[in-house]
Parts: structure tokens; sequence; C-alpha cells
């Protein structure tokens, strides 16, 4: 793995430059994406992002400005908060086997790189990008925006348990650069379309719970999707409000993407690995919050991670 310094050197030699994103991608994806397309452009390197299909209403602000032209053939590629090559969009198949850096926070990574730098311990994967671009130049304005919603989103505006003294210190720097801060904080935390608020009220109201009341499973089928005519932007971070509930220490949020394939994704306590929970499913992520793919019906999927949980939970109830 390389250090911090490192890496820092490794891209100051590259040009041409195009960066990869994660399926679905999150506003640590993005900006970290984003941040550094920016960063190397400062250095006077020509940078893209590959376009993903995957982008909301709330995410795509920070990725267009870099979208890569059709016609954009790179001579360097490297990746953002990416695990595994499994999480690549499908457009970026090409580039499976030409990540020159690859750049991530999940203990789950798979190092798959020709060079590889990580932070398992840092809440973010913008905290190490941060540092990055720091020793690549000043962090202006333009780099510091979207690290700050990589930052905050990631650690759900710095209230998730993941949330360290050093990450408040990167989102300190951050907002001394004079960023607006406070409209990140209100499209992405303090703001619903009524579609999201519609959601949120079917799963609570149909959510089950196991495990002397400790899990809690809320589903998101097509058809509650098509029920409210909801968009993919509706459904962002949907994965956060099972642990909101009280006494639930493991939320399992099962998001139907097409017919009979379910994204899982799991929050927990201290009490249950997130990460080795879904990695018996073929998934990964971090300790306390991590995800993975199934393709079955809803009750064959929803008994599959309720058994994975059951292997990793020391204590875990049948009631």
């Amino acid at each position: 793995m390389l250090t911090v310094s490192e890496a820092a050197a490794l891209l100051r030699t590259f040009d041409n430059v195009l960066i990869l994103t994660h399926i679905r991608p999150d506003g640590d994806t993005v900006g970290c994406a984003a941040a550094l397309c920016a960063g190397l452009r400062a250095l006077g390197r020509t940078a893209y992002l590959l376009p993903n299909p995957g982008l909301t209403d709330n995410t795509a602000p920070y990725f267009t400005p870099y979208a890569a032209p059709a016609d954009f053939v790179p001579d360097k590629v490297v990746s953002t908060d990416i695990a595994a090559l499994s999480l690549l969009p499908e457009n970026a198949g090409a580039y499976r086997d030409r990540v020159d850096l690859a750049i991530d926070h999940h203990p789950s990574f798979e190092g798959f790189g020709r060079a590889n730098i990580l932070r398992a311990e840092a809440a973010a994967c913008g905290e190490l990008v941060y540092d990055i671009l720091r020793e690549l130049g000043p962090v202006t304005q333009e780099t510091a925006l979207p690290l700050y919603v990589a930052v905050s989103t990631d650690t759900g505006c710095f209230a998730y348990a993941n949330t360290t003294a050093g990450t408040h210190r990167t989102a300190a720097a951050l907002m001394e650069t004079g960023i607006d801060y406070r409209t990140v904080n209100k499209v992405f935390f303090r703001t619903k379309t009524r579609k999201r608020m519609q959601l949120e009220g079917a799963m609570l109201a149909a959510c089950e719970f196991y495990d002397r009341e400790r899990v809690a499973v809320l589903s998101v089928p097509l058809s509650l999707m098509e029920r409210f005519q909801a968009a993919e932007s509706d459904a962002e971070e949907l994965s956060s409000l099972g642990g909101q509930i009280q006494g639930v220490d493991c939320a399992v949020t099962m998001r139907e993407l097409r017919p009979d394939v379910w994204k899982l994704s799991l929050r927990t306590g201290e009490r249950i690995n997130a990460t080795r929970a879904c990695g018996l499913l073929g998934g990964g992520g971090h300790a306390a919050a991590a995800g993975c793919t199934v393709e079955a019906p809803w009750a064959e999927a929803k008994r599959r991670i309720l058994d994975a949980v059951a292997q990793v939970a020391p204590d875990f109830s049948a009631n």
C-alpha cells in the first residue's frame, strides 16, 4: 500500500486521467472523484470523471462539471471509494484491469489497482483524498466543497459512530476555505421530498423485528417505488432509517433493484460486525455499515441475511 506522499507523487506523473466512481454513487465517491479531478486540473493535467448513470439530483451537481466527453481516451485510470471491481458501473467494464491507482477506505478493499492506498480507519474516503490533495497543492474552495459532501454524507452529517476527531478536523479545515457548507447540510440532511416521506412511512409500517426486537428489517420493493412514483433521489440513504428505531442495533434495509434482485444494507452497533455478516453473502464494507446483493425472492433473500446476521451475532435469538 502506498503512503499519502507516495500516492501524491504518483498522481503528479499522471495525465489524461479518467476517474471512476461506484454503482449507485453516494456523496463520498462523487465528492472524492470531483475533488480529485479539480485538483489534477489545478496542476495543469487533463482529467475527467467517467459518466455514472446512477447519479441522483443531489449528487449530480458535483459530478456533471467534470463528466468525460464520449470520445475521451484516458492514459491513466483512478478509482475513488470503490472497495471491489464488482462495484464498478457497467460502462466501466473496459477499465477493470486498467486501474492505475485505487483510493479507498473500506476494510473489505480488494486492492485491485496497480497501485493502491487504503485508510480503513477513516470515516470517509474524503478524509484520505483531502490529505492527498494537500500534498499536491493548496486545497481551494473548488476542491473543498465536494470533499465536504464526501465527508459529511458518509458520516450522516457527523452523527454516525464512524465519526472521529480526525473527521471533524478535516471538516473544519474544509469549512475554513469559505465553502457554502450550510447549503450542503440543508440539501442532504434537512430536506425530504413528500415521496421520500411516504416511502419512509410505508417502510416503517411494514417493518419486521427479530432477535428480541434488536434486528429490524425494512423493505423497499419495486412495487413500493412504483406506488409513490418515487425517483432514485427519493430513495437515497434509506438504509439509515432503521437505525433510528429505539432498541434496534442492527437495521437491514432490503432494496429491490430488479425483480428478485435485492441490495441488502446493514447498519449495526458494536454487537454485530456488518462486514462479517455481508461477507458471508459476497459483500463487504465497514464494521458498522456494509452491504451485499442477493438474487432471490424476498422471503429467501430475507432468510439469507438473517442467517448471516445470526452467524456473527454472539447472542442472536430466533424470537
